[in-house]
């Protein structure tokens, strides 16, 4: 096991390495370091030696991959991308480029997101596969047509719809929770209630869908059958047997999930007014500001990275005959 997880950190190295470069060239095509300085300084009456002190100060008045200038290794190291990616790894992101300290503005804004994000797993997750175990109890039937048509029209629906709507209705007619702000402590759950129950909606639709289909297609194995021909009941067959085998399609939706726990919603933070990071990202990138783009997507990289290797342990729990080497 030990083995294992060492050699897929090893692999996730140029696995990283690659992400930092292609999002490195994706942000320079559009912008360059002049576009930043300028968008920084303000666009107007904005001369070249202050470009230039802008760059500087920052870091971004080296060639963006390859030194000419210098010899040797030399002229990879001396450049924007080796200088800006190497202290990634070390979980060094150093400051914004209007001068913010990163690490601490992750740590400060991610405790929103969290607040958000670990009920809408949770929750979400427990709805979606009572739902979907309920319709494939009732499979073939007016109940599991009629779900089946309302989940499509639940996933045909922009999430947009179901913030505005929430925050209208909720919010706005029944005056039951603010429409959008952030508090700390307990203060804090009157702003989430909203986002988390908008985000459960507009999610069971795809989520029901998609696990309906997983227990389908377990119904119809050689095991249950065999459970069937024992004479166990079909709750039993549902919750003893087939739960259990789709654990491992499940744990694997699950890991797409995971950097999302931590990132935050883009759309919910941002039409909620919670102060996550998701919210972050998106004022960073209407900023032009790489050095939080490049951390944010480095930071969502590592966690995917783990979440596939604690995928991977977590079948060997739910499926004895998996062997990790």
């Amino acid at each position: 096991m030990l083995a294992y997880i060492a050699r897929r950190l090893l692999y996730a190295i140029p696995i990283l390495i690659g992400v930092n470069l292609i999002t490195f060239m994706l942000f320079f095509i559009v912008n360059t370091p002049d576009d930043m300085a300028r968008m920084h300084l303000g666009m107007k009456h904005v001369t070249p030696q202050a470009i230039e002190k802008w760059k500087a100060e920052r870091g971004y008045d080296k060639p963006l991959l390859y030194n000419g200038e210098e010899e040797g290794l030399t002229a990879l190291t001396e450049t924007i991308f080796f200088e800006k990616s190497l202290r990634l790894f070390v979980f060094d992101f150093g400051l914004s480029d209007d001068g913010r300290d990163i690490g601490h503005d992750i740590y400060q804004r991610m405790w929103p997101s969290l607040a958000i994000a670990v009920p809408v797993l949770v929750f979400g997750l427990l709805t979606n596969i009572t739902v979907a175990m309920l319709l494939a109890f009732f499979r073939a039937t007016y109940i599991d047509v009629a779900g089946v048509i309302a989940l499509v029209a639940l996933m045909s629906i922009s999430s947009l719809f179901y913030i505005i709507g929430g925050q209208f209705v909720i919010g706005k007619l029944l005056h039951l929770v603010p429409i959008s702000g952030y508090d700390s402590g307990m203060n804090a759950l009157k702003f989430i209630v909203l986002p988390v129950l908008v985000a459960l909606l507009y999610g069971i639709g795809s989520g029901g869908r998609w696990y309906r289909t997983i227990f389908l297609e377990e119904i119809g194995k050689d095991y249950v059958r065999t459970a069937r021909a024992k004479g166990l009941s079909e709750r039993l067959v549902l919750f003893r047997h087939v739960l259990k085998n789709a654990m491992i399609p499940i744990l694997t939706g699950v890991v797409v999930l995971l950097p999302l726990l931590f990132m935050g919603s883009l759309i919910l933070e941002s039409f909620f007014g919670i102060p996550g990071l998701g919210s972050y990202v998106i004022d960073a990138i209407q900023a032009q500001d790489f050095a939080i783009v490049r951390s944010m997507v480095f930071v969502g990289s590592v966690l995917y990275i783990i979440g596939l290797i604690l995928t991977d342990i977590s079948y060997t729990l739910v499926d004895p005959r998996i062997r990790l080497s």
